[in-house]
């Protein structure tokens, strides 16, 4: 073999190394994008729940209004956030004006007792639950990209095509990382 097609193996080499670096790049990202977009169902399915939730609270308490005006107020709020940052921060007011309302329902037994509202209780939780899993898969995939994002030689290669590290999606407080229990 002659020095020029040592050059060449070796050139053909770091072409296809860059390829499979950048395809797992790509990879990440769109991993970590769909990982979003679960949780932007999840989202979804509460914010179509919350509704249903205020109007049946509404004909047991009807005196609860500034409670229940909070809530539809957190759900707007979160449902007009546009940053990762900012939609953390509104569900977690949204989950806390929701753990009031439900607070606030034990002191009505007819309320406690409806099948209707029983039913939304269980939905909520249920997609709360989902909304766990969906943010623990999201910010897995971003860990996995940034650490191939801040690795060296991967480094040279996110930056080179303007792969960038991810925000995860976090709670804010200490308080927020418990699970609500609700008792009826």
């Amino acid at each position: 073999m002659n020095t020029l097609t040592i050059i060449l193996i070796i050139f053909g080499i770091i072409i296809l190394w860059l390829i499979a670096v950048y395809n797992r790049f790509v990879a990440l990202r769109n991993r970590a994008k769909e990982a979003w977009s679960d949780i932007d169902v999840q989202f979804k399915r509460r914010y179509d729940l919350i509704p249903n939730l205020v109007e049946t609270i509404k004909g047991y308490a009807s005196h609860e209004r500034e409670l229940l005006e909070k809530v539809t107020q957190a759900r707007t709020q979160a449902m007009g956030a546009q940053t990762i940052k900012e939609k953390g921060e509104a569900e977690n007011f949204l989950s806390s004006t929701l753990k009031s309302l439900f607070a606030v329902s034990e002191n009505y037994p007819d309320l406690k007792a409806s099948v209707n509202f029983l039913e939304l209780q269980r939905e909520l939780r249920d997609t709360e639950d989902k909304i766990q899993a969906a943010r623990r898969f999201y910010n897995t995939n971003v860990r996995e990209l940034n650490i191939k994002t801040e690795s060296f030689p991967d480094k040279i290669i996110a930056q080179a095509f303007n792969f960038k590290p991810m925000e995860f999606f976090e709670i804010a407080e200490a308080s927020e990382r418990e699970t609500p229990q609700v008792k009826f």
